[in-house]
């Protein structure tokens, strides 16, 4: 097919149509002239699809035909109705596909900072990196302790949810290099390990993860997120699968996107509790409590939420008349 003479014949029509998805008010023949051309760019749609693809055609054409169909049905879909979808559809789906390679960050994680960990505690020369022996003490007696109390609760649960959110971005928005998912996770699972390996050091094991946990299971698991989801990007990148490697990357890129907004609000828990209940002087069985059990909603919004979706076809993806068209033109 000529696309160019293809565009050049049904232009205006496709014009016109847009004009009368524009008008507030439609006499009867407008209204009917309105059908009759939303059918018409309808069938010019697939035909463009079917037998040459172009892609800014076909979103230019998808766009079109979406707007007519509104204005044929006369509804119009409140901007909430997008903003629930993506909490109660897309987002638990693409955190739920992301699972699998979420739990193997974890695993790594867990097995760099405990060997970060128990090489600290084992040797002097690595606590010396943290100070004298004085300043060593002093970290674990009250330093440590007082890391979450010593600012105003409010500042300090904006600066801990920022960064987080900041870094959990990055990892996303880098994954496809593969190397800056690395290094994040690689200076978080020492660093982790180090702090508790000096903590351990002085016999203030229990105090360092009676401070760390009830915050830390869903800090950390928002951050194993990111890393998950930024390394799905790199990965759909060195293997499609039947994909066109580009169809591949949008559709990984759009979702792990979906995944970095939805991070926002969880990390924003976390912070307010590192701020608010970490410090607070309740039973150390209470804060951790507090901790499991928004921990546990997370992976419960992920896992049942997130499966039922998963199991109805969705991807994560945003819906197919939002995307646009990924397919290459040929010539």
């Amino acid at each position: 097919m000529d696309l160019d003479a293809f565009v050049q014949t049904h232009a205006r029509e496709w014009s016109r149509l847009e004009q009368l998805t524009r008008r507030r008010r439609l006499s009867a023949a407008e209204a009917d002239e309105l059908v009759s051309l939303y059918q018409q760019v309808a069938t010019h749609l697939s035909v463009v699809r079917s037998a040459a693809p172009d892609p800014g055609l076909v979103q230019r054409l998808s766009m079109l035909v979406n707007r007519a169909r509104q204005a044929v049905s006369g509804r119009r879909e409140p901007v909430w109705h997008g903003v629930g979808r993506f909490f109660a559809v897309e987002l638990p789906a693409a955190l739920y596909r992301a699972g699998p390679a979420t739990v193997a960050v974890a695993l790594v994680f867990l097995l760099v900072a405990g060997a970060s960990g128990w090489w600290v505690a084992a040797t002097p020369e690595a606590q010396a990196g943290f100070g004298t022996p004085a300043q060593i003490r002093q970290l674990c007696d009250v330093e440590f302790a007082a890391y979450y109390s010593e600012n105003p609760a409010a500042s300090f649960a904006g600066l801990v949810w920022t960064n987080n959110a900041w870094i959990a971005a990055q990892s996303i928005a880098f994954g496809i290099t593969g190397l800056f998912p690395a290094y994040v996770f690689l200076s978080n699972a020492v660093n982790v390990g180090a702090t508790g390996g000096v903590m351990a050091s002085c016999g203030n094991l229990g105090t360092f993860f009676s401070f760390i946990t009830p915050h830390g299971l869903l800090e950390l698991t928002a951050v194993f997120v990111a890393l998950a989801a930024g390394l799905r990007l790199f990965w759909a990148l060195v293997d499609p699968g039947p994909r066109p490697r580009v169809e591949a990357l949008g559709a990984e890129g759009r979702a792990m996107i979906g995944i970095a907004l939805g991070l926002v609000p969880v990390l924003f828990v976390s912070g307010l509790v590192e701020a608010y209940v970490t410090p607070a002087p309740l039973p150390t069985w209470a804060r951790i409590a507090i901790g499991a059990l928004v921990w546990a909603a997370f992976i419960a919004y992920a896992a049942v939420i997130g499966g039922r979706a998963v199991r109805r076809g969705e991807t994560g993806d945003v819906r197919r008349e939002t995307r646009g068209d990924l397919d290459l033109v040929a010539g």
